[in-house]
């Protein structure tokens, strides 16, 4: 049986069709070409709609849930917050991955993202920033080890 996975792009502008969201989708593809069942995105503004849809994915137990967007440092981010309250435990390791590899691909702005990774139950959740770049370099750090994380989080041996 294939990973099942959700994503869900947090953007106001995406979801009220400003620009079409272009974070999901690559995220999206990526997952399936990594053996992933996921569905389309889900498109959501910033704010409580985020949380909203946090609680819906997590409802069906995905093995994994990615977001993209609401990461920075505008008053309207706040997908950390609401991913911080479905947490039960952070595995900092990936978000610090992530912020890395996008300041070392020559993008300083990289390090004032404030995703998240951690655990709720048996679901991976891994905050993606909003920028394509951002989610290329996110999914760069994520696919070596997402397997292996999957598997430690279902109880699988070292």
């Amino acid at each position: 049986m294939s990973p099942r996975a959700v994503v869900v792009t947090c953007s106001t502008r995406a979801a009220t069709g400003v620009y079409p969201d272009r974070g999901g989708p690559l995220v999206v593809e990526a997952l399936r070409g990594w053996g992933f069942e996921v569905e389309d995105a889900t498109v959501v503004p910033d704010g409580p709609a985020v949380a909203e849809a946090l609680e819906a994915a997590l409802a069906s137990e995905p093995d994994l849930l990615v977001t993209t967007g609401g990461t920075g440092l505008s008053p309207t981010d706040g997908t950390p917050e609401a991913t911080r309250a479905v947490l039960d435990r952070e595995v900092s390791g990936i978000a610090e991955a992530i912020r890395s590899a996008g300041v070392a691909a020559g993008v300083p702005t990289a390090m004032l993202s404030r995703g998240l990774a951690g655990t709720a139950g048996p679901t991976l959740v891994v905050n993606l920033p909003g920028s394509t770049g951002g989610v290329r370099d996110g999914l760069a750090v994520l696919e070596p080890v997402v397997q292996h994380a999957l598997s430690q989080i279902r109880g699988g041996d070292h």
